[in-house]
């Protein structure tokens, strides 16, 4: 593991010198271009140098159960090659005091549909009940505030091959076959006929397909890039666990959907709705089920509970709460016109209501975790008042319906929001 680390020091040591010595030969016609390329560069997450762009989601972050976690990740771009490409990541969680890493790489089959065939090794953790789609890996999100609450993981070793292609720049689309050994840092069991697996093996295939019927592309120079980001979206994801292929425990399928649409102007007023579900079938643990993105610490008092709210998860649901194998989520935000305080000072005020149902069938499967159900309904309704300060602002959620709490302060989440962009 030390050389891992030696190795990514080196490689950025060497990058940012090649880096630093490309800028001094630079024309200074060029030097403005480069300029914006760089801060656009930044603004998707990445540091660019010659040949390799530093990808900063894994500089600093913290969770629960890790605490402060802390790395460096890495790509090839297209200086390197516009053929192959490798990419890897270290970090380390200074509370459970573990070493994560990635490392992984791809070619190009196809370059008019933009088809790659990718190969990884991952060690590292995952949070218990989340979903991620397969197409999401392509965009990237700057900051991720729920994150800061999660203490529900398992540890995953993963090698999978995966398939990228593009039938048109509006259909993205990925599947992957992947081999994972699991393992709960909590305590947990999953009872399937009497016997329980404290640990177990997950051989599955996966396929997710994006739909932007809306947006627009045109071709350039650099290839095809976005000209508009149209409304709706819809994400389909379909995985499939298959039990006695290379060591898997159990058969399992899932169906994941989700729709985005946006109302109005993004930069005045407007509204968005998100629409997501999922749904489970055959013999799925509970790593694998769905909880509601919660995002309420459990903790006695508001202020104690005072963290920063997500962008879109339930802000006065608690973590593990629920669980569901069948499950559908509406969230409602509407973006007030700005109020036009100053030319550089502009707060937002959003209006925001969530709702999600579901239910579980044979809960008394997973034992060592208690945990409710969705079958009544959960509905809570806030507001955010954004970029008060520096990009922070605050939040005031509260709960009501099927799901409220005797106590009236376990209803209410007061928590601060950060929005930022490049």
């Amino acid at each position: 593991m030390k050389h891992c680390i030696l190795f990514l020091f080196i490689l950025f040591s060497v990058a940012l010198s090649a880096q630093i010595e490309n800028e001094g030969t630079k024309e200074p016609a060029q030097d403005s271009i480069k300029k914006k390329a760089f801060v656009k560069s930044l603004g998707n997450g990445f540091f660019p140098t010659k040949y390799f762009n530093f990808d900063l989601r894994y500089l600093v972050k913290y969770n629960q159960y890790e605490g402060v976690r802390t790395g460096l990740g890495a790509e090839t771009n297209k200086a390197f090659s516009e053929k192959y490409r490798l990419n890897t990541y270290l970090v380390y969680g200074f509370r459970d005091r573990r070493f994560k890493y990635s490392l992984g790489g791809g070619f190009r089959v196809a370059e008019a549909t933009n088809t790659w065939v990718n190969l990884s090794y991952t060690d590292d953790l995952q949070e218990t009940g989340s979903t991620k789609f397969l197409t999401d890996n392509r965009f990237f999100q700057f900051f991720e505030p729920r994150l800061l609450n999660i203490d529900l993981f398992h540890k995953h070793i993963t090698k999978l091959i995966s398939l990228e292609h593009e039938f048109t720049p509006k259909i993205l689309s990925e599947t992957e076959f992947s081999i994972s050994k699991i393992d709960p840092t909590y305590a947990y069991g999953f009872n399937l006929n009497g016997d329980v697996y404290n640990n177990f093996d997950i051989t599955s295939a996966k396929t997710a397909l994006q739909w932007s019927p809306f947006s627009k592309f045109e071709s350039t120079e650099y290839g095809v890039k976005q000209t508009k980001d149209g409304y709706p979206k819809f994400t389909l994801q379909y995985t499939k666990s298959f039990k006695s292929v290379i060591k898997g425990d159990f058969n399992f399928s899932k169906l994941d959907f989700r729709s985005i649409y946006e109302i109005g102007d993004p930069k005045g007023a407007h509204s968005r709705i998100t629409v997501v579900s999922g749904i489970s079938g055959g013999d799925t643990p509970l790593t694998h089920l769905y909880h509601a993105y919660p995002n309420n610490i459990t903790k006695e008092t508001i202020l104690q509970r005072f963290s920063v709210a997500g962008l879109n998860s339930f802000e006065t649901m608690f973590f593990n709460e629920f669980f569901s194998d069948r499950f559908a989520t509406f969230q409602f935000k509407h973006y007030l016109t700005p109020f036009n305080i100053s030319e550089r000072y502009k707060p937002q005020m959003v209006l925001i209501t969530r709702y999600a149902i579901g239910d579980m069938n044979n809960p008394e499967r997973h034992e060592g975790v208690p945990f409710g159900s969705l079958e009544k309904g959960y509905t809570e309704s806030g507001f955010e008042l954004n970029k008060l300060l520096f990009g922070f602002g605050l939040s005031f959620t509260y709960r009501y319906g099927a799901y409220h709490l005797p106590e009236i302060g376990d209803n209410v989440a007061f928590k601060f929001t950060f929005n930022v962009s490049l």
